[in-house]
């Protein structure tokens, strides 16, 4: 919520890095990004085409842009990764399709973690419902396992077919991370060797929960607003 409010036109991606880290460092957590596997910053801030992993730097805002953030928090030797996309001033229909449609999945995908049901049930209620909606799953990236480190087994692909994979269990904890494009699937690499853009130029939106897997259902472990704080609770 701190970057939802920060997150303008006028606003540089650096300067969201630096509030964003003050803020976790002022809880006592630590930004689970900043200098794993190299990267510079404390949040990844990718606008536009741009999916993941995009550096904060100069780039400033502009009214109509959409912009992903993905923050990870290390606290009490626990990790936790969350991402929203976002609305920078008024965007356009297709833009604000892609974000709701992206973040419909996620919730889709949050559902299908339960005890018993199978990774690619998780897999496939993304794929169901982006696809349904006209836009592409990107298929080179995954969401994945997460707890005393960022990156755990299992991969969550996006796509997939229900009643296949691992059995979900009570206790697994995933990072379910719906990546979707609203042109064609494919992606590229940026020279800096992090950011990643869609292939075609279109725009991209990235939505991402820590999610529990309990007796009781699906436990949200990175609520966005109060509203899923208190279904957290």
């Amino acid at each position: 919520m701190l970057l939802k409010s920060k997150a303008r036109a006028g606003v540089t991606t650096a300067q969201l890095d630096e509030a964003a880290e003050k803020f976790i460092r002022s809880q006592g957590a630590e930004p689970a990004f900043k200098g794993y596997r190299g990267f510079p910053g404390s949040i990844c801030a990718s606008p536009n085409s741009m999916v993941v992993h995009g550096i904060p730097g100069p780039y400033k805002l502009k009214r109509g842009d959409i912009l992903s953030i993905d923050v990870g928090v290390v606290y009490d030797g626990w990790v936790a990764d969350a991402a929203i996309t976002l609305p920078i001033g008024s965007i356009t229909p297709i833009a604000s399709r892609l974000l709701k449609v992206t973040r419909e999945a996620l919730f889709e995908a949050v559902e299908a973690c339960r005890v018993g049901n199978r990774l690619g049930d998780v897999s496939f209620a993304v794929q169901k419902h982006v696809e349904a909606n006209e836009f592409s799953v990107i298929r080179s990236l995954v969401g994945h396992g997460i707890g005393r480190d960022m990156h755990e087994d299992p991969q969550i692909p996006n796509f997939g077919k229900p009643g296949t994979g691992p059995e979900l269990e009570e206790g697994m904890v995933f990072a379910v991370e719906p990546m979707v494009n609203a042109g064609t699937h494919p992606i590229r690499m940026a020279s800096d060797n992090w950011s990643v853009y869609s292939q075609d130029g279109s725009l991209a939106a990235h939505f991402e929960h820590t999610v529990a897997i309990t007796a009781e259902g699906p436990r949200i472990l990175t609520p966005w607003h109060l509203e899923e704080a208190r279904r957290a609770a």
